[in-house]
């Protein structure tokens, strides 16, 4: 159920009540934008939109909007003092005209922590709501109806979307190397690879879109791009010691990706031809922001492309995220997460508790080894694909 607006009114005044002495934009704006998403019945802002979301603003500048729910809400915060018509100027002129229109939020939200500026955006222009210190929030809530009616059913349907959009792009790419001829465990490890790819570009492993500017440079009749993926595979199986002696990497391409352990990358691959509408599906799959993905899709795919046979002779069945946390919840995360809360405020407490975390072990004797799929090593991903003999990694 949606929380009521006397329950949201009465988590603002004591939101307002935690954050009463928060000053530092670079400590506190985080921990105090997660807060206020929780007031409005949110636990968890991240998965719905990013923190230092990264944008683009030509001439090999970048700017990081402080947080991003793309078509929803944008926000901006400056330490306690500064000035709010600078950080207005940056949410504006530096950030959201880099963003594509259609992902332009609606509603914008400025704040120094003491203050909150509320502007809602339309014909192509900012328009001030409403100005109002942040111990008056509980009078100002509904300013911020659009976030009030997500309740936990509407993030996981959020962010199932979310998941769908994404499958749908790699099927597309998929159905294309089908038809060029491609097939078999040898297109299952190809498509596999090349998720991880996306993800890691995303999500840090590699430097940021490293992976989309190699793609991206690449011929526009996508006559190279098999080429370019092997030598990126193979540079990705190289171990650090080794390619410090291959003189004939650039440092920007070592740099840029970083060894990958395990055996994703190891076995040579029989070829593939792309062509110019196989490119643009890349890149379209690319350049989606995969950060906010659940890697449970490494899962999903697997069982949608693993050969119908085979499926049948294994057993496998893919085990969906919500599933999962059926089953992981109420075993340990729930009091994972309890605890966390009693301790996230003391810097010692806290430090004891990601020791804690980093100790712990959870079906170790399934996980802690490679996952054999006929003959050839695969990488367990969080969520499998469960058979009558064993995992499959997913």
């Amino acid at each position: 159920m949606k929380l009521t607006w006397n329950e949201i009114q009465d988590n603002a005044i004591a939101f307002a009540s935690r954050w009463q002495d928060a000053t530092s934009e670079g400590a506190e704006k985080q921990g105090f934008l997660m807060d206020f998403f929780k007031v409005f019945g949110i636990e968890d802002c991240m998965i719905l939109g990013k923190f230092e979301y990264r944008l683009d603003r030509g001439e090999k500048r970048k700017g990081y909007v402080d947080y991003l729910w793309k078509r929803v809400i944008a926000v901006e915060m400056k330490s306690r003092g500064k000035c709010l018509n600078e950080a207005l100027s940056q949410l504006k002129l530096h950030y959201m005209v880099n963003l594509d229109p259609e992902d332009v939020p609606p509603l914008w939200l400025i704040s120094d922590f003491e203050t909150m500026r509320v502007y809602n955006w339309q014909n192509e222009a900012e328009h001030l709501i409403a100005e109002f210190k942040t111990a008056d929030l509980h009078r100002h809530v509904e300013l911020f109806n659009q976030i009030a009616g997500y309740t936990e059913q509407r993030i996981l349907e959020a962010k199932a979307q979310l998941n769908i959009r994404a499958a749908e792009k790699m099927g597309r790419l998929h159905r294309a190397l089908v038809e060029a001829g491609y097939g078999g465990q040898d297109l299952e490890v190809y498509l596999v690879r090349l998720l991880f790819c996306m993800f890691a570009d995303d999500t840090g492993i590699f430097r940021w879109r490293s992976f989309y500017n190699y793609i991206e440079t690449s011929k526009s009749d996508g006559s190279d791009i098999y080429d370019r993926l092997s030598s990126l595979f193979d540079l990705l199986n190289t171990p650090n010691d080794i390619r410090a002696k291959r003189t004939g990497i650039s440092q920007e391409m070592k740099d840029n990706f970083q060894y990958i352990n395990g055996a994703l990358f190891e076995k040579t691959l029989k070829r593939v031809d792309f062509d110019k509408k196989m490119r643009g599906l890349l890149l379209d799959c690319i350049k989606f922001d995969w950060e906010g993905i659940s890697p449970a899709i490494f899962g999903a795919m697997f069982q949608e492309v693993m050969n119908q046979d085979e499926r049948r002779e294994l057993g496998a069945h893919y085990t969906s995220e919500e599933n999962i946390l059926k089953l992981i919840n109420p075993l340990f995360m729930d009091g994972l997460r309890s605890e966390f809360e009693k301790v996230h405020r003391d810097k010692r407490q806290l430090t004891k508790f990601h020791l804690k975390l980093a100790g712990l072990k959870f079906l170790d004797q399934l996980t802690s080894r490679l996952i054999q799929f006929k003959g050839t090593s695969a990488l367990p991903f969080w969520g499998c694909a469960f058979s009558k003999k064993g995992a499959q990694a997913a």
